[in-house]
């Protein structure tokens, strides 16, 4: 099969990857090189990159309104186009181009949690099961007929990072079975039932605030759903009041207190309801390290107010 593929970052280059071995990538899509480091030079994406050490041709359009740019699409002459976390709209133009029309893989499990952030809602929400849909594009936001989906569990342990690594291996294996049913000819698309239509909104950093006042299992899964980024944070009270430090990991902890109050001199952490316990912690300019050893340099002794 002659495929277009469009993605951008990490989660894509698994998928990408996968087809490589199958199939004829005979171009890629990818967002724009961005501002990257401490020198802000322009840094191509993680696709493309990936293309480029393939010898793969890369495009990287600001969008696809102009004629030219959906000429060049077309002349590709692809027999479908894959989708991954590309980050731009696509004009009904471009996906009736290639001759198979465009998959897309969706990190949730349809109609459950479209739109940018299926992932982190899906454990701040507190589900207990995420996977993959393979799903045939349409104009509207994640709104066309499934192909194919896959499950995998989410527990109070499982992080973004986690659940993210898990869902890039499941795309990977799912998009490429769905490419050879489709070349031949058993792919049967299945239209979103109306009911459980939920969206993912984009993750905004003014939300990774931790608020103990919540109960303990919502605490934790705000963590983890946010962890490694944006990271959720909290600031000690008093004159350490506005350093902020970022949460990775943690565990439901027995126990219980005022809302943000230290009870032990472990980082437990009364919640409204439960408590608890902070695993691991990054401070601003430093790498996430074990409570245990944060605490030897930042004292956090028990009755602390954390806010």
């Amino acid at each position: 099969m002659r495929l277009i593929f469009m993605g951008t970052p990490e989660f894509s280059v698994t998928a990408l990857a996968r087809l490589a071995e199958h199939h004829d990538i005979v171009a890629v899509y990818s967002q724009p090189p961005r501002p990257a480091g401490r020198g802000q030079q322009l840094r191509p994406s993680p696709v493309a990159t990936f293309a480029m050490s393939h010898n793969i041709p890369v495009h990287t359009p600001k969008s696809f309104k102009q004629p030219e740019t959906q000429a060049t699409f077309r002349m590709h002459s692809a027999d479908a186009a894959v989708v991954a976390a590309y980050g731009l709209i696509l004009p009904q133009a471009i996906l009736d181009a290639p001759r198979l029309g465009c998959l897309n893989i969706h990190a949730s499990l349809l109609p459950r949690w479209r739109g940018a952030a299926p992932i982190q809602r899906a454990i701040m929400a507190g589900d207990k099961k995420s996977g993959v849909t393979i799903m045939q594009m349409d104009a509207g936001l994640d709104t066309g007929a499934m192909l194919m989906t896959r499950e995998t569990p989410i527990n109070d342990a499982t992080t973004a990072q986690m659940l993210h690594d898990a869902l890039a291996v499941i795309g990977a294996s799912l998009i490429v079975e769905s490419i050879d049913a489709l070349e031949a000819g058993r792919l049967l698309p299945v239209p979103q039932p109306e009911q459980g239509v939920t969206y993912a909104a984009k993750i905004d950093k003014a939300e990774a605030h931790i608020d103990f006042a919540r109960p303990a299992r919502e605490v934790l899964r705000h963590i983890h759903g946010l962890s490694p980024f944006p990271g959720a944070w909290f600031a000690p009270k008093g004159e350490r009041g506005s350093e902020r430090i970022k949460v990775l990991t943690a565990e439901l902890s027995e126990g219980s207190g005022d809302p943000g109050t230290a009870l032990d001199d472990r980082l437990t952490v009364a919640c409204q309801g439960g408590a608890v316990r902070l695993l691991t912690v990054q401070r601003a300019g430093k790498g996430p390290a074990p409570t245990g050893a944060f605490l030897r340099g930042y004292a956090l002794p028990k009755g602390t107010a954390l806010a």
